[in-house]
Order: C-alpha cells, then sequence, then structure tokens
C-alpha cells in the first residue's frame, strides 16, 4: 500500500461514507472489549482514516492514537477532531506508516478497521503490521480487526458497482470496478469518480486503484503465530453469526500467547 492511494480520493472519503454507521460499529466493538477486557482505557487503531471510528472512541472514554499513511486523510481527521467539544483532549492522531510504527507506548486495544488488513497485500506487510501489533499491546489487551473472508470472496464473486451522492455543493458518480488476482489472492479495485459541480456544472475525474488481498483463516493464524500472538475468535462482521461463504466481512480477535 502506498502513499498516493486515497490521496485524490480523500477529499470525498466521508461523504462516499456518509452513510456508514460509524457509531454502530463502535458500539459492536466496544461490546467485545467490555467482554474481553472490560478495565481498558487505551486504544491505537492502525488505519484511521478521517478519523470517524476515533472520534467514537473518544467519546466512550478511551485515551485514542490514529495512525494513518496518507497525509490528506489525517489532515482531515485534524479537522475533524476539532468539533468534539472538548477539542479531541486524549485524542491523538498521526502521520504514519503502521507496518514501522515505533511509539514506545503500549495500548489495552488495537484495531485495525474497514478492511485495512486487506490493503496489506504483501506477507511483507501482513508480518510487519503484525509485528507493531505485537509491540504495542499489553499484556492482557486485544486485537480486533475486520477482513475480507477468502471464502466468500470467491464464492460469491465481486461485481461491478456504481453509487451516486451529494450533498448542496456536488455530486457525485463512483463506479467500481473489480479484477481478481486469483492467484494472488487480490482483488484490484479500480475506482473512477466523476464529481460534478452543482452551481457550474464543473466536471473533474479521479482514478484510484485499490489492491485488496482476501485472507483466509489458517494464514491469519500462521503470521499470528509467528509473531507470538493467537486468534481466539472470529465471527461475520457486526451480525456475530458463524462465518460461512456468504460471509464476505470477517471480524477477528487476537491476543498475546
Amino acid at each position: 500500500m502506498t502513499k498516493k492511494v486515497f490521496d485524490a480520493y480523500s477529499h470525498y472519503y466521508d461523504l462516499l461514507y456518509r452513510d456508514k454507521n460509524y457509531k454502530a460499529e463502535t458500539d459492536y466493538i466496544c461490546k467485545n472489549i467490555n467482554e474481553l477486557n472490560p478495565e481498558a482505557k487505551s486504544l491505537l487503531d492502525l488505519g484511521s482514516g478521517t478519523g470517524r471510528h476515533d472520534t467514537e472512541f473518544h467519546k466512550r472514554g478511551f485515551k485514542t492514537t490514529g495512525v494513518e499513511l496518507s497525509e490528506k486523510m489525517f489532515r482531515i481527521a485534524e479537522k475533524n477532531k476539532e468539533h468534539l467539544s472538548d477539542k479531541g483532549k486524549n485524542l491523538i492522531f498521526i502521520n504514519g506508516d503502521i507496518r514501522s510504527l515505533k511509539l514506545r507506548k503500549k495500548y489495552d486495544v488495537i484495531v485495525s478497521l474497514f478492511h485495512v488488513m486487506n490493503y496489506q497485500t504483501k506477507n511483507a506487510d501482513l508480518d510487519m503490521t503484525i509485528k507493531t501489533v505485537k509491540k504495542h499491546l499489553n499484556t492482557n489487551g486485544v486485537f480486533m480487526f475486520d477482513f475480507w473472508y477468502g471464502p466468500a470472496v470467491l464464492q460469491d464473486k465481486p461485481l461491478k458497482r456504481l453509487k451516486i451522492i451529494k450533498d448542496d455543493k456536488i455530486m457525485i458518480k463512483r463506479k467500481s470496478t473489480p479484477f481478481l488476482k486469483i492467484n494472488e489472492n487480490i482483488v484490484d479495485v479500480s475506482f473512477e469518480i466523476l464529481v460534478t459541480e452543482k452551481r457550474t456544472k464543473k466536471e473533474s475525474v479521479i482514478n484510484e486503484i485499490h489492491s485488496m488481498r482476501y485472507l483466509f483463516i489458517p494464514e491469519i493464524e500462521m503470521i499470528l503465530d509467528n509473531n507470538g500472538m493467537k486468534l481466539i475468535h472470529t465471527e461475520e462482521w457486526m451480525s456475530g453469526k458463524k462465518l460461512t461463504d456468504k460471509s464476505w466481512s470477517a471480524f477477528a480477535i487476537a491476543k498475546l500467547k
């Protein structure tokens, strides 16, 4: 994953995902935290984007640190923080690479949400990310992440999609075209985003390709095991159901051995 991914996309990111229920997703994560580590107070978010999950964690009392590779997304997160009633006290955003992060601090909870783990397309990327987790996780801490579940991706193959969204100033049409690289366990998603200014009718086009690696349980277990961690639970994201070949979005919890 390079820094250029999301750079152009970032300006319209929050508008494109304004229907995403960050509050409900944070409630879901907090429910799992309360079951496994109810005394948790500090949280590290690897791949924090524009900080929408992190502001929710902050509202729930966590001392939260978000790390984001894209400088533009990081700057939007900093602006979003200003809307909080306390201006984001105990909420920190860092522009950095989760594969090489060194904060000299440990956390009770580490999360990586909205398929950030799938952007780690090479074995070395996944390995370095898990090394980051181990380095920053307290002894009784938990690591939680969502991911594209390999059996479901192969059974229910990705399709072309069109999303149209607008506000009082612009209209966005986003076409997403997936290309399945079956021997690499990767889906290249080509985004074409047409932005139209309502007042002037001026149009601009953004093109980006996001490479996403779908994951399987045995490889997750192996990478965790190689780094002194263990997988303790998996389920379908948000539903809590057992994973099946229809569960595109999965959720996993790991701990130190």
